[in-house]
């Protein structure tokens, strides 16, 4: 499931989008209110996690433009302000629910666990496939022509992230991004090493290969990659 991330703070953003990361969400950030809104009007994501106090546009604003653009994405807001007369404020705007700052990862994971339970925004995808390869986001679990395969938790993002883009070159800055934590030096060979594992894993036993290494780009999984 996608996440969008609408956060002015480095360090708040950080703190939620490796936490979301982890807890095996796809996340997408925007550090101003006008960025959020040109991500958020795509109407692309299961959630957004919104900020109150945003430069070049009020995160109340940004709700408001989204909702009156007839986008419905479940909103949670995050602010400073907590007082009973803003959390209603921040309601009637068209959020969906209000948590004051500062917070625990743990109560704003559930919360937005609740959100998504409701069934608003993109409609969630609980299976991938490509070809014979199947990866449940329910149960987290993958099988190549009905047989299980054990990836560990980051080569299950690795797979799942890849899987979603299936057909398209993904750069390493993309898994960086997506996968991996923000802070990670971009020369680092810890991409190559899970990518030849989780190849290994998914293509070794099996007849046709279905993740490639497209050369000075990225990698692709593709039905009959070669």
């Amino acid at each position: 499931m996608k996440i969008l991330v609408v956060e002015d703070d480095r360090e708040t953003a950080a703190y939620l989008t490796k936490g979301l990361i982890e807890s095996g969400y796809t996340v997408d950030c925007a550090n101003d209110g006008r960025a959020g809104l040109f991500l958020g009007s795509s109407g692309d994501y299961n959630a957004i996690i919104l900020d109150r106090m945003l430069p070049s546009m009020d995160g109340l604003a940004l709700l408001g433009a989204l909702r009156a653009a007839e986008i419905r994405t479940p909103a949670l807001i995050l602010s400073a302000l907590g007082s009973v007369d803003d959390r209603v404020k921040g309601l009637r705007a068209g959020g969906d629910d209000y948590l004051v700052k500062p917070f625990a990862f743990s109560e704003l994971l559930a919360r937005l666990e609740a959100l998504l339970r409701r069934g608003v925004g993109v409609p969630m995808t609980t299976k991938l496939r490509v070809a014979d390869l199947e990866l449940d986001l329910l149960t987290r679990t993958v099988k190549r022509h009905g047989r299980s395969i054990e990836v560990l938790p980051r080569e299950f993002r690795l797979l799942e992230y890849l899987m979603q883009n299936a057909g398209k070159v993904v750069t390493r800055t993309m898994l960086l991004e997506h996968v991996w934590d923000y802070h990670f030096d971009p020369q680092t060979n810890v991409i190559d090493v899970h990518v030849s594992r989780l190849r290994a894993k998914i293509d070794r036993d099996f007849d046709a290969p279905l993740l490639s290494t497209v050369r000075g780009a990225g990698y692709m999984i593709r039905d009959g990659a070669r």
